[in-house]
């Protein structure tokens, strides 16, 4: 985006509105780097910009997304997240019980998928890798307090 918000989104093509600016500003000063519709709402209300509905906000992050600003993607939960769009690639690793979402490169992983699609007559153009995971962090909040045993799994190993 460059140096002014209101000109980033002129030059993508949107109009400047205050609730446009706002959402961007909360990209970009929020120390949640994803976020659905419903995190950058309650931004909103603790920012105190209650005129800014629901139904608003999911429209500027489609617009977002149409203009580039934003990339959305959809982990298992079903739910949408948003990010700013660097226009770099990566992968995201998920935690199964804090909900914290890391990115990573891995040129190893990438080198293997390219490799794979070439093995199997596909030339890859794009991908996601999702990773789910249990968090570790003894202090984590939302961590359970027996671990999880999902299908398939025996003792939790």
């Amino acid at each position: 985006m460059p140096p002014s918000n209101a000109q980033g989104l002129r030059s993508t093509g949107l109009k400047v509105t205050q609730p446009r600016l706002k959402i961007l500003e909360i990209f970009q000063k929020s120390v949640l780097r994803h976020m659905t519709a419903e995190d950058v709402y309650r931004e909103l209300l603790n920012d105190n910009s209650r005129d800014i509905g629901l139904a608003t906000v999911y429209r500027v992050l489609t617009q977002f997304e149409q203009a580039g600003i934003l990339s959305r993607t959809h982990f298992e939960s079903g739910k949408a997240i948003f990010e700013i769009n660097e226009g770099k690639h990566h992968d995201h690793l998920l935690c199964l019980d804090c909900g914290r979402v890391e990115e990573f490169v891995d040129a190893e992983i990438e080198r293997r998928q390219k490799k794979i699609a070439t093995e199997h007559g596909f030339v890859l153009q794009e991908h996601s890798l999702a990773l789910y995971a249990s968090c570790k962090r003894e202090l984590c909040p939302h961590r359970p307090a027996e671990p999880r045993v999902f299908p398939g799994e025996r003792d939790g190993h």
